[in-house]
């Protein structure tokens, strides 16, 4: 069917009218939540328009993706028609996302989820559900559904399927469902409606989705239960969670925002939601998140293991080992959702969020050497044998073998954690995490749960690294490690050599080196990753994991109070919603990168619980 043009429906090729305002077609990155399944992810911005849908998973090409193109991206619009302001939350406990949007004539309130499938009907694969409620006066309203398949590359084909209006290409088929909404309509490249909702009055949208499968049109009624559900599942998963203490809303919704980037299919755990979103705008530090990282790892375990999310973090401690296993006994640094280790990184034709390119999907940086890695992969292992859990002799085979690989290899220069596209160097905090894996690998062997017939070398090995780092990474000047051998730089990453336990809290040398970085990296709340070249135009922002690892450095050696003055003026820095992006420009409060990033919020509830046991 082709599409037609409808005079009396909505113009979507300019910025949607209504508040908060878009500047050149753009919200500010603050203004986005997030919702998901457990497979695929949107980001709803303030405005009520879906700028980010990914199906059917998490990284796969895109149906909307206005935050990268506003014009050609695709987007799903709701708002009022008259002048509004808007406020939102998520239900307690739950992502599931409500906006509340208030005209001079009435309020209506607008429920969002990628619904969780049930077992009492049969259900679209995928599915959006957006349901609109009434709750005072009356409120014009305005939809349009905008599809562009393959990151905006592909205007759908319309066509209808028992009287429904359905949209495909190639494979794929999303159905267009409204119920007291007003009658779908083609509209250029679109589909939209306008209605009233009046006080008392409830419609719903709804998207549902099919990939090489029949599409099922689901009723109104099956939409509105599996939307219910769906809360009910997220609020029961939420009631398993374990932390107390003072920042418990935080972490929550931490814990929240990370089970969102966790790919039930595999256990994967991405690092982020999007792609190519810029740590500085107008500029080309713009890289693909939707993978993960091995860099993540201990702190991915270690946040499932003290929320008491034992299922998340058995799926994803066997993902890592199955995805290791592909490349052993070389890590590569990030690994697909799937486990398969390409990620070849390619650039998109779409104008970037204002205008910074290139928009770029997959990442170069996975055939890095990046030695911190092996650090972190033993450490995950030991984290969770300590949690009381046992290695199957393969794995354990392996692991012994990671640190032979450690002991012939940590001599090299590397791209360090960063995955700077500069020179290699001799990093020091990759450095200090072949000591950690050398070490974990010595007491898992003591343990008698990896062989350890070469644990001599390894002992040996470890001492090196020792004396390497201290002889050729220690600046007595700055009375602290620096950033490389022979430099004089600092690097925030350096403090994972305290948190991982490359050196004990009551260290001279460690307490130097958190006093070094406070002076030289923090600005407020705000710490920086570090100050030299990186191989990369142009700058960015403060890196929001950086500062809470200084908290929960901070706690460690015994300085508990200004670790909680300093967490007390990082929680309120996430978005009216909770959450965080990678990072922050510290003059303007925006949010830079790639959101939410699984780090940083990794990162937080690392150090809430940190700072918890220190005062206790």
């Amino acid at each position: 069917m082709p599409w037609s043009r409808q005079t009396d429906l909505p113009d979507l090729s300019d910025v949607p009218a209504g508040r908060p305002a878009r500047e050149d077609g753009y919200t500010e990155l603050r203004n986005y939540a997030v919702i998901g399944d457990g497979r695929c992810v949107a980001l709803i911005a303030r405005d009520g328009s879906v700028d980010w849908l990914a199906w059917p998973d998490l990284d796969s090409p895109t149906l909307f993706a206005a935050v990268l193109d506003h014009v050609a991206g695709g987007r799903f619009l709701l708002r009022p028609e008259a002048p509004y302001t808007a406020s939102r939350r998520y239900l307690p406990g739950t992502n599931v996302l409500e906006t509340t949007f208030t005209t001079t004539g009435g309020t209506v309130r607008v429920t969002d989820a990628l619904t969780i499938p049930d077992t009492h009907s049969l259900a679209p694969a995928r599915e959006l559900v957006r349901r609109i409620e009434g709750l005072a006066g009356s409120v014009p309203m305005v939809w349009c559904v905008q599809p562009r398949f393959g990151y905006g590359a592909h205007a759908p084909r319309l066509t209808r399927r028992a009287g429904v209006l359905v949209v495909t290409f190639g494979p794929e088929a999303v159905a267009i469902r409204a119920w007291n909404a007003g009658e779908p309509q083609p509209a250029s490249d679109a589909v939209a409606s306008r209605f009233r909702a009046d006080a008392g009055t409830r419609a719903m949208l709804a998207l549902p989705y099919a990939h090489r499968e029949p599409l099922v049109l689901p009723t109104r009624a099956d939409c509105e239960a599996r939307l219910d559900h769906t809360i009910s599942a997220w609020r029961e998963w939420s009631d398993g969670r374990t932390y107390a203490g003072p920042w418990d809303e935080a972490v929550l919704r931490s814990a929240l925002a990370l089970k969102l980037l966790v790919f039930a299919p595999s256990g994967a755990v991405a690092a982020a939601a999007t792609c190519s979103l810029p740590e500085e705008l107008g500029g080309e530090r713009n890289w693909d998140y939707r993978f993960s990282w091995i860099r993540d790892s201990a702190f991915t375990l270690n946040a499932f293991l003290k929320l008491g999310c034992a299922p998340e973090a058995t799926g994803y401690f066997w993902w890592l080992m199955h995805a290791s296993q592909l490349t052993h006994p070389r890590l590569h640094v990030l690994y697909r959702l799937d486990g398969g280790a390409r990620a070849p990184e390619k650039t998109l034709p779409l104008s970037g969020y204002r205008g910074s390119t290139p928009v770029r999907i997959g990442n170069a940086a996975a055939g890095q050497l990046q030695l911190d890695t092996y650090g972190e992969l033993v450490q995950t292992a030991w984290l969770y044998t300590a949690a009381g859990h046992r290695l199957d002799a393969d794995i354990a085979r392996r692991l012994a073998q990671t640190a032979d690989f450690v002991s012939t290899t940590w001599q090299q220069p590397d791209m360090g954690i960063w995955e700077v596209r500069s020179a290699p160097e001799h990093f020091t905090q990759s450095k200090m995490m072949c000591w950690v894996a050398l070490d974990r690998a010595l007491d898992l062997a003591q343990r008698r749960l990896i062989p350890g017939r070469h644990a001599p070398r390894w002992q040996r090995e470890r001492q090196a690294i020792t004396e390497f780092i201290d002889g050729r990474c220690f600046s007595p000047g700055l009375n602290s490690y620096v950033r490389s051998a022979g430099s004089d730089e600092l690097d925030a990453g350096l403090l994972l050599g305290l948190l991982h336990g490359y050196r004990p809290p009551d260290d001279p040398r460690m307490r130097g080196t958190v006093a070094a970085i406070q002076q030289a990296l923090q600005d407020g709340p705000y710490v920086s990753r570090y100050r030299g070249a990186d191989g990369v135009l142009g700058s960015e922002g403060a890196f929001l994991a950086c500062s809470f690892w200084l908290a929960e450095a901070l706690a460690l050696t015994g300085r508990a109070d200004e670790a909680a003055r300093l967490m007390d003026q990082l929680v309120p820095l996430a978005n009216d919603v909770g959450l965080y992006s990678e990072e922050i420009d510290p003059a303007t409060g925006d949010f830079l990168g790639n959101l939410p990033q699984g780090l940083s919020h990794l990162a937080l509830i690392s150090a809430a619980c940190a700072i918890g046991q220190a005062t206790r």
